[in-house]
This record gives structure tokens, C-alpha cells and sequence, in this order.
């Protein structure tokens, strides 16, 4: 079996396997185990010569978001392990929990590996219906909610985004005729500047609305702050930090198709608005969250924006910049979940009056969370100070106008940013709730923010000679 199928169906394999296990600890080991296989065989992407297998294409952009997914999903499932008991689940939500889980992960590989775009469309959906299931789970009337919002808005998305698929398979067939060879991304990249430039603009911008929503970008956003704050707290790792991924690597994709013809409209100043608007409402709705995982539900929009109008900017600086804050953000935005969600456990309330003074009440915790956030707020040496450093810079050399804007977004939203970061870290302590998780889950929720942590940082101080490499040859890919 070819490598890039085999990193999808082991966690389908895996999710066979957890829905036969009814027991809370040894289904949470068992999704361990399947998660470390399947990022232990993510890692022979890095010697991979790259290229089409079928369906499935190999190269510089989607080999690191693959690597960044399965290490997300291991350290998910680790951090579940102590965080699952204080969910509460009965046999047949853990069984719906762990599964959705794992279909998450294979639809989330296959996203980012097909070729195909009709594939990829159906992978996307897969994640989006298996992020529905975990979302609910619970089955309160405000995670039902949270579910219903994120089935209708995103189905509304997925439908948009099938008929841009349609018609860029239209554009293409008069050169490629029926069959699989119009959905490729690389065959469509190839005849891209011989298709008709009316139907590759009309195909970008429902591929843009249409995956634009899944991103959380404004304004098709509003599903995202419900599903991150209701559901099971990894999943709002898993949301923030890997489905917001896939939807704008398809993003990505389009717009180096529709910009490699010379007559097309500029698919750039496109991105560059959804980006922009999505970093200005986002810095600005931060000021006005009381609840602590909405609050940096809220975050992941503006940082989806930023990356979004890096890859507007375009260029091998800027599409570097967007790649790096893809990477830097699902770190430190995963590291900052698990801490949150374990910090509302222990106060048995996710509100931010109700969370305070954890580095003196949980040193570890605190501590974490306080990085954690200093990270999200582009603060040095993290690597998302790095992404907003080159960002500006590049900016101030091709667009000066976006200065103003972009540095009234990221000064305000840091504000804010910091402002929650003394009330949760360094306020005064608040009480701790009766039946508080157990103290030996805090090495299986501060190991996944520690490490996270670490590989933000060294994004940010030293990039390792083959990452920045290949970072190097995936900035060239989007244009």
C-alpha cells in the first residue's frame, strides 16, 4: 500500500478497533497507541521522493501539515487519557468519542494528501461530520447547538465549495477531457494558463467562500467560537489546530491554479480582504469574551486571518511567513487549549472570573498557560513572532497601506491577549472545584503543553536546516 494511504487508513483501522472497546482507560491507551503509529509512519514522509500515487500527491506544502497533524493527534490523544474521566462519557459516548477521533485524523490526512479534488472535498466533509459527532457528544442543549451551527454553516460551506470544484473541472476539460485528470491539482496547475479565465475566476471565489468557511474566516466564522468552547476540550485543539489547516491548504491550492493564468483576476487582494477582516474583528470581539476556551476560540480566527493574508500577499517571503504561522499557530493554539481545558477542570468552570492565580495554585499549569499565551500573542522568541515579523516587513515593502491595519489587529488583539493572561496566571486564586481531575492527570496534560511549547520555540529561535528547506520549496508552491 502507498505510504500517503497507509497514513489514512491505519487511524480508520484504529477507529474499527476503539469502537469495540467499551472500558474508559484501556479505550483511551488503545487510541495512544494508534495515534503514536500513525505519526511514527508520517515520519518516513520526510525521505519520500514525493509525487503523484494515484488519488494522492506528495510534496514541500503538504508533508509538514501531515507531520504537524499527526503529532497534534498524538499529543491529543495523550492529553485525553487524564481529561476523559472529567468529561464524564457513558460507554456509548467514550465508543463515539474515540472513534470520531480517529476517522477525524484519516480524513484530515487524506485532505492534505489528495490529488484529486473531489477526493479532497469528500475528506473534508468526513472531518467536518466526525467533528459534528464529537462536538455533540456530550448532549447538552448548548453543545447540541454548537453542533447544529457547525453542521449548517459548514454544510453550507462544503456545498459552495463543490460547485467551485465543478466548475474548475469544467474549465479544465476541454484540454483533459473526462476522467480523473480535470480534479488534479497538478494536472489543472499545468493547463492552468490555457482554461478560460471567466470560469477560473468563478470557481475560486466559491472555492475561497466555500473552504473560506471551514477556515473560520469572516465572515462565514461564527460556528467556530461555539464548537471550540462546548465540545470536549480536545477537540477544540483538534479544530483550532488542524481542520482550520486542511480547509486553507485547499485555499491555498486554488489560488496557485487560478493565479498561474495571466488574465485571471488577482486571487491576492481576495485573501487579503477575508484576512484582514478576519484579524480586525477578531482583536476587537477578544475585549468582550467572558469564557475562557471562546475567548481563544475567537484567537484562532484572527490567526487563520493572518496566515490567509500572508498567502495574499504572495511572494517566497510572505507564502514562507503564512506557512510558518500555520505551523507556529497550531502549537502554541493546542498548547493553550489543553491548559485552558485542564485549568476548567480543576476550577470546575470555563469562565475567566471563575480561573485565577494558577501559578501559584498549579505552578506547571500556570506557567504553561502563561507561555502559552505570550506565544499566541506573537511575542518573542516564539515562531509566531517570527510569521508577524516577516509579514509586516513584507508588507511595508509591496503594500504600505496594510501597516496601519495590520499593526492595529496585532497590537490590539496581543492587549487583549495579555490582559487574559494575568487574569487566569497571575490573579488572585480562585478556589478549586470538589471533585477536581485527580493530581496524576496533570503529567498527561502538562506533557503535551510543555512539548508544544518547546517546538514553538525552536520554530521561532532556530529552524532546523531540512525544515527550513522545505518550508523554502513549499513557499514557492501557492505563488
Amino acid at each position: 500500500m502507498p505510504l500517503s494511504w497507509a497514513l489514512v487508513f491505519l487511524p480508520w483501522a484504529g477507529a474499527l478497533l476503539l469502537a469495540l472497546l467499551r472500558q474508559e482507560r484501556p479505550a483511551a491507551l488503545a487510541n495512544i497507541a494508534v495515534s503514536a503509529a500513525s505519526f511514527v509512519l508520517s515520519l518516513a514522509l520526510l525521505a519520500h521522493p514525493g509525487g503523484n500515487q494515484g488519488w494522492t500527491h506528495i510534496d514541500a506544502l503538504n508533508t509538514p501539515l501531515v507531520l504537524l497533524s499527526f503529532l497534534i493527534g498524538l499529543t491529543t490523544a495523550v492529553f485525553s487519557l487524564g481529561a476523559i474521566g472529567a468529561e464524564r462519557f457513558d460507554a456509548p459516548r467514550l465508543r463515539a468519542y474515540h472513534v470520531a477521533f480517529q476517522v477525524f485524523m484519516g480524513a484530515q490526512a487524506l485532505a492534505l494528501l489528495a490529488d484529486n479534488l473531489g477526493i479532497m472535498w469528500v475528506a473534508i466533509e468526513m472531518a467536518t461530520l466526525a467533528s459534528v459527532l464529537i462536538v455533540a457528544v456530550h448532549g447538552t442543549p448548548a453543545a447540541i447547538e454548537a453542533a447544529w451551527k457547525l453542521f449548517i454553516l459548514c454544510g453550507v460551506g462544503i456545498a459552495l465549495a463543490l460547485f467551485g470544484t465543478i466548475i474548475l473541472y469544467l474549465a479544465a476539460q476541454p484540454f483533459v477531457g473526462h476522467g480523473d485528470n480535470g480534479l488534479s491539482w497538478a494536472v489543472l496547475y499545468t493547463i492552468a494558463e490555457r482554461c478560460d479565465p471567466g470560469l477560473l475566476n468563478l470557481a475560486f471565489v466559491f472555492l475561497l467562500v466555500g473552504y473560506g468557511t471551514k477556515a473560520g474566516l469572516v465572515p462565514m466564522h461564527s460556528w467556530l467560537p461555539d464548537a471550540e468552547a462546548e465540545g470536549p476540550i480536545a477537540i477544540s485543539a483538534v479544530l483550532s489546530g488542524l481542520l482550520l489547516n486542511a480547509a486553507l491548504h485547499a485555499v491555498i491550492r486554488a489560488k496557485a491554479i487560478v493565479g498561474a493564468h495571466p488574465e485571471t483576476v488577482a486571487p491576492g487582494p481576495f485573501l487579503i480582504a477575508f484576512g484582514l477582516a478576519s484579524l480586525l474583528l477578531a482583536a476587537f470581539a477578544l475585549w468582550r469574551r467572558r469564557d475562557a476556551r471562546r475567548f481563544f476560540a475567537w484567537s484562532s480566527i484572527e490567526h487563520m486571518g493572518l496566515a490567509a493574508l500572508a498567502f495574499g500577499l504572495g511572494g517566497p517571503v510572505a507564502n514562507l511567513a503564512g506557512l510558518l504561522h500555520m505551523l507556529g499557530h497550531s502549537l502554541a493554539k493546542s498548547a493553550v487549549f489543553f491548559a485552558v481545558g485542564h485549568a476548567a477542570q480543576l476550577k470546575g468552570s470555563q469562565k475567566i472570573a471563575d480561573i485565577g492565580g494558577l501559578t501559584a495554585t498549579n505552578p506547571g499549569l500556570g506557567w504553561g498557560l502563561a507561555l502559552g499565551i505570550a506565544a499566541v500573542a506573537g511575542f518573542p522568541p516564539f515562531s509566531l513572532f517570527a510569521s508577524e515579523f516577516l509579514v509586516l516587513t513584507d508588507a511595508a515593502a509591496t503594500r504600505w497601506w496594510l501597516i496601519a491595519p495590520l499593526g492595529l489587529g496585532l497590537l490590539t488583539a496581543a492587549a487583549a491577549k495579555i490582559r487574559t493572561m494575568q487574569a487566569l496566571c497571575l490573579g488572585d486564586a480562585t478556589p478549586e472545584a470538589e471533585d477536581a481531575p485527580p493530581l496524576w492527570t496533570d503529567r498527561t496534560t502538562l506533557g503535551p503543553v510543555w512539548l508544544h511549547l518547546l517546538l514553538a520555540l525552536l520554530l521561532g529561535l532556530a529552524l532546523p536546516a531540512p525544515l527550513s528547506a522545505l518550508l523554502a520549496a513549499a513557499a514557492r508552491i501557492p505563488g
